[in-house]
């Protein structure tokens, strides 16, 4: 499967942006979908995750109330709205397959596949 990211972009603190992330097959059949970010200098971490029905989410804590993950199954395409953007947030954000929803979970065997990230810069 390919994934690829879009909607990265620079926004000002406080802003927001709606990253996408399609997939060159159904994604259907992915039990579990989620984002990880990489911001400069730093390891990957996890960002947030989505069950295949949409039925569950997990989010960093760092995340929770601002980052909102939904996936649309028909299209095969994965989002992240990201309000209240923080200049802790620049980062290079990728969409992934992923084995497990647990945002506390290691990352190193976590992801099936992963796209090639769209970058996000909040700054003024």
């Amino acid at each position: 499967v390919q994934l690829v990211e879009s909607g990265g972009g620079l926004v000002q603190p406080g802003g927001s942006l709606r990253l996408s992330c399609a997939a060159s097959t159904s994604i259907l059949s992915f039990n579990y979908m989620g984002w990880v970010r990489q911001a400069p200098g730093k390891g990957l971490e996890w960002v947030s995750a989505i069950t295949r029905n949409s039925a569950y989410t997990d989010y960093a804590e760092s995340m929770l109330g601002r980052f909102t993950i939904s996936r649309d199954n028909a299209k095969n395409t994965l989002y992240l709205q990201m309000n209240s953007l923080k200049s802790e947030d620049t980062a290079v954000y990728y969409c992934a397959k992923t084995i497990t929803i647990a945002t506390h979970a290691a990352l190193g065997n976590a992801l099936d596949a992963w796209g090639q990230g769209t970058r996000v810069t909040v700054s003024s």
